[in-house]
């Protein structure tokens, strides 16, 4: 297990543009590895490679609750998005700090996955909310940009 460095608010690292993957190598899978294991070890559902400070279009998500259904996404974007939802997030990068925040309630995503396979995944609820959040981080916002 190899944990990488989270990065913490008020960081201006955290607002930079991660960049597009151009190939899946070693480097990029060993990445996604220490991702899930810092994500894991910090008992997260959502990390994006912003938040330890690697400014790459990656995405590492396990909403289940025994850890076991890993979600990669490599250069998402989101190609439709509908209805409404707002829940209370919470952020690895911002800890003890809470708001209800508005999302789309289905999105339906485009990514490659850690083969280099392309992928679509239509979503809703818990899901859709943490893809959305971490999409978020990819562009430097974060969840705190929506509060007033």
């Amino acid at each position: 297990m190899s944990l990488l460095k989270i990065i913490y608010y008020p960081d201006k690292r955290l607002r930079k543009t991660a960049k597009p993957i151009k190939k899946i190598n070693k480097n990029i899978i060993h990445t996604i590895q220490n991702m899930f294991d810092t994500m894991y070890f910090f008992s997260g559902i959502g990390l994006a490679a912003t938040q330890v400070n690697i400014h790459k279009q990656i995405i590492v998500i396990d909403i289940s609750k025994t850890k076991n259904q890993k979600l990669v996404l490599i250069n998402p974007i989101i190609l439709n998005k509908h209805g409404n939802i707002q829940t209370q997030e919470g952020c690895l990068s911002i800890p003890e700090k809470y708001g209800i925040i508005p999302r789309y309630k289905t999105i339906k995503i485009r990514a490659f996955n850690q083969q280099g396979e392309y992928f679509e995944l239509q979503t809703q609820n818990l899901l859709s909310i943490c893809i959305q959040h971490e999409m978020d981080h990819l562009i430097g916002k974060l969840f705190i940009d929506y509060l007033k």
